[in-house]
């Protein structure tokens, strides 16, 4: 009877060690590395709305644009790894960092990464423009490179999205950059560029509104926006188009302490599988998902081993996957 007492003491006790509650004695800084009113600040608004009242202190989210969200990205590192600051983005840009410059010395397997929601891109064009189908805008592409697509910034979300699409359909346009998903859809909706390829829910409010027009999304499946109707996918009409989108969510060191880590996890996955966030991602056409961990690792590497060699291949990045042994997709 002892030992069995003893042996469930032991286990409590191991237990208390493995998954030790972390309470912070501050707010948590996030720091995100795009402007407000864009896809990642909209996605970590929500998810830390959601985390707040399990981790009993607030957010204070720092919008801080630049460099296709390295510079924040950097100011996050750069920190203490004390558990007090995070960053937020979409996977597919933190992979990229450490090929834009030498000078940055961490790499995507560097961070831990809580992923609520996948987020697909969407075609959209001003309604003033001519172009009334997907078909249209790709026989203008081919015959005019010029055609200027917005995007978030080089190497962003969109960027690769349209990167995608030139590739695939080997035609050219002209990419104009801005501080983040926000800026770019506002310039197509007041006439600046014809059109971008950015997430879903940086365009949802303006397609409402009618301010935009949606010619597919280049998502597997077609994309239903509450409030907006159903957009077609691309692959109605090219069933072999890759799916694109990203998964977004909240980063952090890796080396905080453990115990950190264990308890973002388990509030995280009340605050992501929550109605307020899932009835959120429905009304912007999003996809609710709950990852971290293994799978998010898994994620991430993957998507590393896509988006960076498709950008090294065609010019935007000037630093090789090589260098950080990241394999081609199929190698």
């Amino acid at each position: 009877m002892m030992r069995k007492i003893a042996v469930v003491l032991l286990s409590v006790i191991l237990l208390t060690v493995i998954f030790a509650e972390w309470k912070p004695a501050k707010s948590i800084t996030v720091i995100v590395p795009w402007s407000a009113g864009g896809s990642t600040d909209q996605v970590t608004r929500m998810i830390t709305s959601q985390m707040e009242p399990y981790l009993g202190r607030k957010f204070i989210i720092v919008n801080t644009p630049g460099g296709a969200g390295s510079i924040g990205t950097v100011n996050t590192w750069n920190a203490s790894h004390d558990g007090y600051t995070w960053t937020a983005n979409a996977v597919l840009d933190l992979t990229k960092y450490a090929l834009l410059e030498e000078s940055i010395t961490f790499t995507h397997r560097d961070w831990k990464y809580f992923l609520p929601i996948y987020a697909p891109n969407v075609v959209v064009v001003n309604p003033s423009s001519p172009y009334q189908t997907i078909n249209d805008l790709i026989e203008a592409m081919k015959n005019n490179p010029e055609i200027p697509i917005a995007s978030a910034g080089t190497g962003s979300g969109g960027h690769v999205a349209a990167e995608i699409f030139a590739e695939y359909f080997n035609v050219k346009y002209r990419h104009v950059p801005y501080a983040g998903g926000n800026p770019a859809t506002v310039a197509v909706v007041s006439g600046e560029v014809v059109g971008n390829m950015q997430f879903s829910m940086e365009v949802a409010d303006m397609l409402r509104a009618k301010r935009l027009r949606a010619l597919c999304t280049l998502s597997a499946e077609p994309l239903t926006i509450s409030g907006y109707g159903t957009i077609p996918s691309i692959r109605e009409w090219y069933p072999d188009f890759p799916d694109v989108g990203a998964y977004f969510g909240l980063i952090i060191p890796k080396d905080v302490p453990m115990e950190i880590l264990e308890t973002v996890g388990q509030i995280f996955e009340k605050a992501a599988n929550s109605k307020a966030m899932k009835d959120w991602a429905d009304k912007q056409g999003l996809v609710s998902v709950c990852v971290y961990g293994e799978k998010a690792d898994q994620i991430v590497e993957e998507t590393a081993r896509r988006v960076t060699w498709l950008l090294y291949d065609r010019g935007v990045l000037k630093i090789s996957p090589e260098k950080y042994n990241i394999p081609r997709i199929g190698k």
